[in-house]
Formats: C-alpha cells, structure tokens, sequence
C-alpha cells in the first residue's frame, strides 16, 4: 500500500508548513497567555482557504481531500494546539455536516460564510449528556412554522465567536438517540444566550462557553437533515473530528519533540550538551517511534475516509493513540527541560497544558477504548454497553 504524498499533497504541505511557521508560530505564547483567539491569524488562514478546507470549491473552499487536510492540522498543531482544534471543531463538525446534511439552500446559505471566516460550532454536550448524548435533555418542538429550542449546552468551542451554530436536540422525547435532530441557529436568534467563557488548564487560545435557548425560535427550514435523523449526523462528524484531531496531537507531539531536542543541544551539563547522555537520546528516540507510529495511523485513516471506506473504528483508535503520544512527548520533553520545563518562560510547559485536553475532546479516551471494543465484540455476537 503507498501513501507517498502526490505533488499536489506535497506543495499543499509546504504552503501549510511555511504558514504555520511564519503566522502561527509568533502568536502561539502571546495566545495562550493573553488567553485570546488569535482572531487576525483566523482571517489570514480563511484568507489562504483553511476555513474552508474541505468544503467544495462551488462553497468557497479549497476542497482538499481528507489527508491533505490531516497535513493542515498537523502543521497548526506543531505550533499551537488552540488554532488547529479550533479550526477542525469549525470545519469538521460544524461546516462538514451542513454540507452532509444540508440542503441546497442551506449549504448556500451558510457555507460561503463559513469558508469566508465565520465560525462554526457544534453544541452537542449537556450538563447531564457528555458521553451518553443519548441523554440530551434539550428540545425542539414544533410550532407554526418555527421549532421552539429550550435548554442548555456547554462547552461549546468558538461560541463567543461564531455566526452559525449546529445545534442537537430532542424532537421525540423518550426515544433518546432515534428521537434526535439537528438544527442551524444563526448568532443572535432571539432566545439564544451565551455564557461565560470558561476558565481552561489548556487550549487558553480558545472559546469556549455555554449556550442558553429559552423560547429560542428557529425556522422549520433550518432542520438540518431529516427529523429525528441527526444521530446519523453526529455519528459522521465524531468520525471526521476524531481524525482531526488525531493530526492534531501528531503536529503536538512533533513541536514537542522539537522543543526537547533543541534545549538537549543548548544545554549543557558536566560539560557537555545533555543530548550526550543516554536518559535523553532514550526519551527522544522513544518519542520518535510513537509519532512514527501515529503518522501512519492517521495516514490509513485519511485513506480509509479518502477512499469512501468506514473509518470510524479507525478514527477512533487514531485519536486515542494520538491523545497517548501527545501526552508522552510533552511529558518526556518537560522533563529533558527538567527544571526549565517547569516555568511557563518555556514553550514545552504550554504544550504540557495543551495535549491534556486531547483526551477528553471528540470524547474521552474511555469513550474510544469502548468504541474500539464494541467492534470486536460485535463481529462474535457480543453486544456491549459503556
């Protein structure tokens, strides 16, 4: 099997690469720090087509395949974690599944805007429907033309900043996931209220808050999909998002890896750089071999997903792993920074904080291993539960 770049991969790889370097890499302390999106960095990536990296090019995007866009995000993600989650949560959960599900009208609607630079969300999670989102407790009910929208979801990334937000609820109350549909909320619908900004240990660059509907009435036609059939809809865009964000713990655990080598060379102890003794060359090697490893499970998956194939199974194992390497590669490097690492003057510390959350986001690493074993278990007849 040979998953070599084609040219046009390659020089897409290279714009990314010079992209990140130039325009991501100078912001990533100020972002994480002053705890800002990085809003003028977004209208230059939209400006290169990022915002709309998959979507059609009859859309405004790039219509990039699936692995290309692995490249962007890992890229990103090398220098700062909160711009590429940001984009995929933007373009794999929100853009994407306007164009799975959506109309032709609603595709015209919202998906220029969004390749433009208007942000996407994804309000999916609940106070008491995180990992079971069977369990949503907000509704949509029918009335007059409109579907009235009451409830709560949290930790939706980019709220504060976006013009158009997914948004899951119940249509058929009892039925749990059968009963659930999705809908488009444009910012500013009367009836939809934003929280406070939650405080982060990592991921300080983005925005993430609650959505309050009260009485929040949208038109009959924003149903995005059939009703009661968004379960299938979220169902495809954890697909999409978990690969996202596998890339996206690559590019973390590579600007890492980057960090650790580059102190191991300027440090020197007992007279010499401390890349001569072996505990560090044992750390570096070990991080190397992880990422490798990762590489190519996000590259079968892109090709899975490139190919028309189920890749499900696939992303999920990819994220959990990329959530395991990123999470050894800060860890390792912290400590070849030993003290160093340990001051927020030091990158790695940042990164340390970051790579955290890729454990938890796209559902955690429980929800991942279950995902993986459900699988197997089905193929001998076993069904199982969480």
């Amino acid at each position: 099997m040979d998953f070599a770049l084609t040219e046009e991969q390659r020089m897409a790889q290279d714009l990314f690469r010079a992209f990140a370097e130039k325009e991501v890499a100078p912001l990533a302390e100020h972002t994480d720090r002053a705890e800002e999106p990085p809003m003028g960095l977004l209208r230059k990536a939209a400006a290169e087509g990022f915002l709309g990296a998959t979507l059609p090019e009859e859309y405004g995007g790039a219509g990039m395949d699936m692995l290309t866009y692995t490249l962007l995000a890992e890229n990103l993600a090398r220098h700062c974690l909160s711009t590429a989650v940001m984009l995929g949560i933007h373009t794999m959960l929100s853009a994407m599944t306007i164009l799975d599900g959506g109309t032709s009208a609603q595709k015209q609607a919202c998906l220029p805007r969004m390749a433009g630079g208007e942000l996407g969300t994804f309000a999916l999670t609940e106070p008491e429907a995180g990992s079971d989102p069977g369990s949503i407790q907000t509704t949509a009910v029918r009335e007059n033309g409109h579907y009235r929208l009451d409830g709560v979801k949290t930790w939706v990334t980019n709220a504060g900043l976006a013009g158009v937000h997914v948004v899951v609820a119940l249509t058929e109350p009892g039925a749990r996931h059968k009963g659930l549909s999705a809908f488009i909320v444009d910012a500013g619908t009367p009836g939809l209220t934003l929280g406070q900004r939650e405080p982060t240990l990592g991921l300080r660059g983005m925005d993430i808050r609650p959505i309050y509907f009260e009485n929040c009435r949208v038109p009959a036609e924003n149903l995005l999909g059939q009703l009661n059939g968004g379960w299938s809809l979220v169902l495809r865009a954890f697909g999409r998002v978990r690969l996202s964000l596998a890339a996206a713990g690559l590019g973390a655990a590579e600007g890492a890896l980057d960090l650790g080598i580059k102190f191991a060379v300027e440090r020197r102890q007992f007279g010499v750089p401390i890349g001569q003794k072996q505990a560090i060359q044992n750390y570096v090697a070990d991080c190397a071999v992880d990422i490798e490893a990762l590489r190519r499970l996000v590259q079968y998956t892109a090709w899975l997903a490139d190919t028309g194939q189920d890749y499900g199974a696939s992303s999920s194992m990819a994220k959990y792993l990329a959530g395991r390497v990123a999470r050894d590669a800060a860890n390792k490097m912290l400590q070849v920074h030993g003290g160093y690492g340990f001051s927020d003057e030091y990158a790695i510390s940042r990164f340390h904080r970051d790579v955290r959350a890729l454990r938890l986001l796209g559902g955690s690493d429980e929800i991942q291993r279950y995902a993986v074993a459900r699988g197997l278990f089905d193929a001998h007849g076993l069904q199982i539960q969480p």
